[in-house]
């Protein structure tokens, strides 16, 4: 009850503040990408225009918000106090001068329905949609129910943007507006990236192109195609909301991946890891694989975790990543938790590949330290809860200092860490 009268007086501080300062609002809903999305969206606006952002991924209805309004999420959420704390500060916000131009924000979902909902208090500008994948599925049971549910911000915002590449058009008759455009790789959407040259360390040499600019050539330094599309979704945005040639460029040199989302890190014996360790679902694994397997390197190996929140389609979905792992392009494929040990692991075993599988990620990265080849490439990545792949990264740091680097490294996540494996 205190938790839904919270959340009340949230959104309806949160309305009184966009009416009265009339910042632009972007939001992103979708299975996978959003906060790697937003990140990029505003470092881009950022060069010109006074943005906030939360770095991390307050998205649901108690903590975006709070993000929205820039003040700080309390420490102990039930704590009335703190509460009051926030609804000071967020009074604050209101009635101070006008602080942001753009706020960029990300929302969640667990269950249909929480989508739509934030659509009782916000009226975005502009709406980007990232992917459509599985995702919470011991709540939404069918991929179409996972369409409907992250598309229903089309229905209350002014205009979308799509990720064409993602977004499959199959989809296309559950967008409840038709002021949408879209974006990806390749010439398919109004916005896209054509790719000219590329470089694990150096990134990606091309052409962008939209319909207000036209082409211009730019640099993006992400190891990523799935970084690379956030980028496109910047550049989309920031075309749409007024941005020159010369400034969305210029943002566009200051991207870099998020922390264990495609982070690059050094590693032991000259290795280079791939460090995506904050999330996995089966769109972003694949993505990743498509990644590693386009890497020259005397050794690759892929560290893949169990895939959470996939309910009745966990098996068919690790499997299917299993069958992708190719063993022409693989050395070592090692899993860490039940699920991929259960039905990744046999999958990638029958195609041919060496397969270990782990319970926990230490023994993992113990494992994968002991068989490191000079020059090799780990992709490291797995679920959250469970799985926690960091811990496999960081027995295989070059350099301890990489360590601050890492996702979940607080002193309360460590003990989460230590209480379920030792």
């Amino acid at each position: 009850m205190l938790k839904k009268i919270i959340q009340r007086i949230l959104e309806r501080l949160v309305k009184m503040y966009l009416a009265k300062r009339k910042p632009v609002l972007i939001v992103l809903t979708g299975s996978v990408g959003k906060t790697s999305t937003k990140i990029a969206i505003a470092t881009v606006l950022s060069e010109t225009l006074r943005v906030r952002t939360h770095e991390g991924n307050h998205n649901t209805h108690l903590s975006a918000p709070t993000a929205i309004l820039g003040v700080e999420f309390p420490d102990n959420p039930k704590s009335i106090g703190q509460w009051l704390r926030v609804m000071a500060a967020a009074w604050k916000r209101i009635s101070g001068p006008k602080d942001v131009d753009v706020i960029v924000q990300e929302l969640g979902t667990d269950h249909p329905g929480d989508i739509a909902h934030f659509g009782t208090y916000l009226k975005p500008d502009i709406a980007v949609v990232t992917a459509i994948s599985p995702e919470h599925m011991e709540f939404f049971s069918t991929i179409e129910t996972v369409a409907a549910e992250e598309l229903a911000v089309t229905g209350f915002s002014a205009y979308s943007v799509i990720n064409r590449d993602d977004v499959s058009s199959k989809y296309a008759d559950l967008a409840h507006t038709s002021s949408l455009t879209t974006y990806g790789l390749g010439g398919n959407a109004e916005y896209f990236f054509s790719v000219k040259d590329f470089s694990l360390t150096k990134g990606y040499e091309g052409t962008f192109n939209t319909p207000e600019l036209g082409e211009f050539s730019a640099h993006v330094t992400v190891a990523s195609e799935q970084t690379l599309k956030s980028a496109v979704a910047s550049v989309a945005v920031a075309a749409r909301v007024g941005l020159t040639v010369e400034q969305i460029t210029a943002g566009l040199m200051l991207i870099r991946p998020v922390h264990g989302r495609m982070n690059l890190l050094a590693g032991v014996s000259e290795s280079t890891i791939i460090d995506d360790t904050y999330n996995a679902s089966p769109l972003a694994v694949e993505a990743a694989l498509k990644t590693l397997y386009g890497i020259e390197a005397p050794q690759r190996i892929a560290i893949l975790g169990s895939m959470n929140e996939l309910g009745a389609t966990s098996e068919l979905e690790h499997t299917r990543i299993g069958e992708l792992c190719d063993p022409s392009l693989l050395n070592w494929v090692l899993t860490i938790g039940e699920d991929a040990a259960k039905w990744l692991a046999p999958a990638a075993r029958a195609r041919g590949c060496q397969v270990k599988s782990f319970k926990s990620p230490y023994a993992a990265g113990a494992f994968a330290h002991s068989v490191i080849e000079e020059g090799a490439v780990i992709l490291v990545k797995g679920s959250q809860n469970g799985v926690y792949a960091e811990e496999a990264v960081k027995l295989l740091l070059h350099s301890t200092e990489d360590e601050a680097n890492l996702v979940r490294q607080s002193q309360s996540w460590i003990d989460k860490k230590e209480k379920q494996f030792f």
